[in-house]
């Protein structure tokens, strides 16, 4: 893949939690699902900017607008979060749901900032959905999406592909692997076409609908 281009990026983020568990939003490629931490296997890479598109946004299950006033989530952030905007403060509330009592229906979060929106994705959940939509300050768009992991499961599926990456060596190369912060697990591979079939019955059939299998250039440590 090419370096990435500044020119390029378009103010969407994901919120991640994967791997550092840094807290920090990460900017993404252009027409792309808004990628979460991915991971050069040997260094945490601060920027997915440089990895491949895994798939557009997909359509939400329900659309909110916020209709609380401006500043009326003020002293929700967290320590190292911004509550600048209305947007800044709404995603730092949804943050403290989906680490807290909601955690278990949480799969992934992004923000994008132009559009002064965020999407979530999440098994699907009442109280949660009302939670969110009933506290979004004006000015903020939330979208809500199905799934039917969580994070923590993603993760399990995830350490499992990661934790020996000397293990198909003669056969392909992995390179990177992350979580895309959309409910699917991201790897790159020096040969796709090869990897793909061995990873999916690697994780088994149960859990390979969940991997994204794509092509990603030689890792180097930052």
């Amino acid at each position: 893949m090419d370096e990435p281009n500044n020119s390029r990026w378009t103010g969407i983020w994901t919120w991640t939690r994967t791997w550092a568990r840094s807290g920090t939003r990460t900017r993404a490629g252009a027409a792309a699902a808004a990628l979460g931490a991915v991971v050069a296997l040997g260094g945490v890479q601060g920027s997915a900017a440089d990895a491949q598109t895994v798939e557009v946004v997909s359509s939400a299950t329900k659309t909110c607008h916020g209709t609380q006033p401006k500043g009326s989530l003020a002293g929700h952030a967290r320590d190292g979060f911004p509550e600048d905007t209305p947007l800044d403060r709404t995603l730092s509330y949804v943050d403290d749901l989906v680490t807290g009592r909601h955690a278990p229906i949480y799969t992934g979060m992004a923000v994008d900032e132009d559009e002064v929106s965020l999407d979530v994705y999440r098994i699907p959940s009442a109280p949660f959905d009302e939670a969110v939509c009933e506290a979004a300050e004006k000015g903020v768009t939330v979208r809500l999406h199905d799934r039917d992991i969580n994070e923590r499961d993603l993760n399990k599926i995830l350490d499992r592909v990661s934790e020996d990456m000397s293990r198909w060596d003669g056969t392909f190369s992995l390179r990177e692997a992350g979580l895309d912060g959309t409910g699917f697990v991201q790897v790159g591979v020096d040969d796709p076409d090869t990897a793909e079939p061995i990873l999916r019955t690697f994780v088994g059939e149960r859990n390979a609908k969940y991997l994204r299998v794509e092509y990603a250039p030689q890792a180097h440590l930052l």
